[in-house]
């Protein structure tokens, strides 16, 4: 990874930076490449919301942010994944390059991986299993890393990128364990992960510096994820869901699972997650009427971004970024 720069103390002084400039050519380069190998596909691109009466609950400790909609309660989105479900009555596959804002606890300024505002590459596709988006994510990543090595190789140079560390990755043969097996490893390492929770940051960041390909980590348990991820049937307890690490300890790339679609099911889960099904009016009229069945995923793009070129932070990979607690433009 390349050193780290202070964070900018305006924009320009960001802006101007040739690190900087490089990086967001790399990324420009990478959303092309995303829209080429998707609309290539068959999937549909759509613009995503940017607010409404609910967004994604799962989200790992940070705070929505309440709007005032002509006299309601509306959320910016943290996550546009009901919204993903939804648009599958209109088209088959479908992708969206969705903007979404959490506001991070301030503890996680420090982990070069957390931005307050971001951008992300969301995929969902209708009647599809886990091992389906997995494929699909896999392909994604390895023809969009494989893009920029061929496009942009004084770019990935001025930023002091080995593209030998992508030999692997080009190859799209990514590795798989459970999160079982990944938290074993990490208590074994010394690190006190709760078996019964998500990967917590310290913890994918040791497994991810020990691989050196990317690699998914599938069946979280029951409790640890929200309530749209769907129980797998023949395993009560296990969700049908996983994460897709980077290697060389840059941390979790993506987030995905097959989709619960089922009414009654989703307002057991979300009582069992804490959510007021209330608060979901319109989502569960829809699933009482009939949402398809679905597995996606979402790709951090700035994290992404951060992988390809060997940045240290996530910030360095926004032309205007937000760090948790820090004022910026």
């Amino acid at each position: 990874m390349t050193s780290t720069l202070a964070f900018p103390s305006s924009p320009d002084q960001h802006l101007m930076r040739e690190s900087t400039r490089a990086t967001l050519r790399v990324q420009s380069r990478m959303l092309a490449a995303t829209r080429a190998f998707l609309t290539g596909r068959g999937f549909q691109e759509l613009l995503p919301p940017v607010i409404g009466p609910v967004t994604d609950p799962g989200i790992r400790g940070s705070k929505q942010v309440d709007v005032d909609f002509y006299g309601h309660k509306y959320k910016l989105m943290t996550s546009a994944i009901l919204y993903k479900q939804a648009s599958l009555l209109a088209f088959d596959k479908i992708f969206y390059i969705a903007p979404n804002v959490r506001l991070e606890p301030l503890e996680t300024a420090v982990t070069h991986r957390h931005l307050a505002e971001f951008h992300q590459i969301d995929v969902e596709i209708r009647d599809a299993r886990r091992e389906d988006a997995m494929e699909v994510a896999e392909q994604l990543v390895a023809y969009v890393v494989d893009e920029v090595v061929r496009a942009l190789p004084d770019d990935l140079d001025l930023l002091g990128r080995d593209t030998d560390a992508f030999r692997e990755v080009v190859q799209g043969v990514f590795g798989r364990t459970s999160h079982q097996e990944a938290t074993a490893d990490l208590v074994a390492l010394g690190h006190p992960q709760d078996p019964g929770a998500e990967i917590d940051w310290q913890g994918e960041e040791i497994i991810s510096a020990k691989s050196s390909r990317p690699f998914f980590v599938v069946d979280y348990p029951k409790g640890s994820r929200g309530f749209y991820d769907r129980e797998d049937p023949e395993q009560p307890g296990v969700l049908r869901n996983f994460d897709l690490i980077a290697p060389e300890g840059y941390g979790e790339l993506a987030s995905g699972s097959e989709r619960e679609y089922d009414y009654a099911a989703l307002v057991t889960r979300m009582r069992e997650t804490g959510e007021n099904p209330a608060k979901y009016g319109w989502y569960l009229d829809l699933a009482r009427r009939g949402i398809p069945a679905s597995s996606g995923f979402g790709i951090g793009l700035e994290r992404f971004t951060r992988y390809v070129t060997g940045r240290t932070a996530a910030w360095e990979a926004s032309a205007y970024p937000k760090v948790p607690g820090v004022v910026s433009a």
